[in-house]
């Protein structure tokens, strides 16, 4: 297949010199269009992407054409030959005449105008706006002929000049074409070991992508996929955790029905970084209408986790977590226990799935169906009306063995009289009354929340809007906290909720402490524990302490 060589003339006469140039040349595809500075950088442009593989061109329109194209271009250099043609030719004029070019004209030119001792003087400039200026005042200075190239002499024709165009002449022509005979053989050799070796990096590696610093993709070799599966946001996640760790890291997101599995790693060359990322594409992950969901790239908000009770729980959490031993969540509903162990996933898992299995929907042998090579976590729900116990073991024996980290979650206490055979680590939830230093934060974190995604006005709450919720937090989860917040910041006019806009949204509340005995034991002595609780703000060890009670004694009658 012979070489496919365009040459961009700047000017039209020089077409018949490589038209005489292109029969001694057989193994060259050669064609040419004329074109001059811009307009030759254009054409450069759509012949590379017509198939063109070596460009040929002249002075400042071959650098132009070297910005625009990224394969090799051979510049026509003026020879010896050109330059006495040309300048002999000018000495003949009668009047004073100058060499205007780039430096590349016009430092051979002097040569030969000194060695011949011609009448002629040599002006350089540096870019082609110098052009017109330099003329105009070579012209107010008497000169009447300019000699370079297109752009100089088609700019002294403007200004009523003569001008005489320095032309390559055809030994320049076949220097050019030899040139790219040679660049040709050079590159077909690396050619032929960039081939072998592109070859053997896809068969190992059929789905590939290389980054540089600016994300941008700069190779693509996608086997498995008709398009480019990753997202921005599978970018950023993959090159934050690749900063984070400065070492190959494994993602796993989930696309369409199936999972992606992205492995990337870093490397430089002439002092430029690049993302080296392996794309494989599993198998369809079609488990949700069996009660099992897959979650990827978790983005989570930061967990509040202010009060001590709070930091206890995480603190367990870790520990027992970092020793790859199951753990069983209890927690009345909607106190966070899912959130919480999404929030274990995103911080501890290093990508990789998260599964949550809702057991009651999951029909019997479904189990130990599920892949499991790049799960990390799994949550377990509704334990109480799920697959049999041994089929539940097997499963949860298998997670351990390959260090899955298994979350179960309950509102009761496991039931004593049924063994698992599986030492479970049970921890307790707090509950939003347990958790009264985070109730501040979690709050301007909602606000915060609903301020950008709705646009809400407003972004505090006042201090006696506050005790109203502390008031009603024995009454409240975390999701209905959000909820609450949610209405009021969609109600509130101002930029600070007040307690006006809350009393709508949570009724009438009580005005004074007084208490009403009236009802049975059980009811007034939560009420003398509600009205304990309210004179303490809610700490309960103090109210506990008043009351002559444990705190756990405190809690199973807040429950009751």
């Amino acid at each position: 297949m012979r070489t496919r060589v365009h040459i961009i003339a700047p000017y039209e006469s020089m077409t018949t010199i490589i038209e005489e140039c292109i029969p001694l040349f057989p193994q060259l595809a050669i064609q040419y269009e004329v074109g001059d500075l811009m307009k030759g950088a254009e054409l450069a442009a759509q012949a590379e992407r017509n198939g063109a593989e070596i460009m040929i061109s002249r002075g400042g329109t071959a650098q132009l054409i070297k910005e625009a194209v990224t394969i090799p271009v051979i510049d026509v250099q003026l020879s010896g030959y050109d330059m006495i043609r040309s300048l002999t030719l000018a000495s003949q004029f009668n009047g004073q005449t100058a060499i205007v070019g780039f430096a590349n004209i016009t430092s051979g030119a002097q040569s030969i105008i000194d060695l011949m001792e011609l009448p002629l003087k040599v002006y350089t400039i540096r870019s082609s706006e110098d052009v017109a200026r330099l003329l105009l005042e070579l012209k107010a200075s008497g000169y009447r002929q300019i000699v370079g190239d297109v752009i100089t002499v088609n700019t002294a024709k403007t200004y009523g000049m003569e001008g005489l165009l320095i032309q390559s002449g055809k030994e320049s022509i076949l220097r050019a074409l030899e040139d790219a005979q040679l660049v040709y053989r050079y590159l077909s050799k690396n050619h032929a070991i960039s081939v072998i070796l592109n070859n053997l990096v896809t068969q190992e590696h059929p789905n590939l992508l290389v980054l540089n610093e600016q994300s941008e993709v700069v190779f693509e070799n996608l086997t498995d996929f008709e398009q480019n599966p990753l997202t921005d946001n599978h970018i950023y996640l993959t090159n934050t955790n690749l900063d984070f760790h400065q070492s190959q890291v494994q993602n796993v997101f989930i696309v369409d029905d199936y999972q992606l599995t992205v492995t990337a790693y870093e490397t430089t060359l002439n002092n430029k970084t690049y993302k080296v990322y392996s794309l494989e594409k599993g198998q369809p992950y079609a488990f949700a209408q069996f009660g099992i969901t897959a979650y990827t790239d978790i983005s989570m908000e930061p967990i509040v986790a202010e009060s001590p009770a709070m930091q206890a729980v995480l603190k367990n959490i870790r520990a027992v977590y970092e020793n790859h031993e199951p753990i069983y969540l209890l927690g009345e509903a909607d106190s966070g226990k899912s959130f919480l162990v999404k929030h274990i996933h995103q911080m501890y898992s290093s990508g990789g799935l998260m599964l949550q299995i809702e057991l009651a929907q999951v029909p019997p042998g479904h189990l130990h169906k599920i892949p499991l090579s790049k799960v990390r976590n799994v949550e377990i729900n509704h334990l109480e009306d799920g697959s049999k116990d041994e089929e539940l073991i097997s499963f949860i024996q298998t997670c351990l063995q390959r260090q899955i980290g298994v979350f179960i979650l309950g509102e009761k206490g496991l039931n004593p009289n049924r063994t698992l055979d599986v030492e479970l680590n049970t921890i307790i939830m707090p509950s939003l009354v347990d958790r009264q230093e985070d109730l501040a934060p979690l709050i301007q974190h909602f606000l915060s929340d609903y301020y950008q995604k709705y646009g809400t006005v407003a972004v505090k709450m006042k201090e006696d809007a506050l005790q109203l919720i502390r008031n009603q937090v024995p009454y409240m989860t975390v999701n209905q906290l959000r909820h609450l917040i949610k209405q009021a910041a969609l109600n509130e006019q101002d930029y600070v909720i007040s307690a006006e806009t809350l009393s709508h949204l949570l009724g009438e509340q009580p005005s004074s402490n007084t208490m009403k005995l009236s009802g049975t034991l059980k009811e007034i002595e939560k009420e003398i524990i509600q009205l304990v609780l309210h004179e303490e703000n809610n700490n309960q060890s103090k109210a506990a302490e008043r009351l002559g009670i444990n705190r756990a004694t405190l809690w199973r009658k807040l429950k009751e």
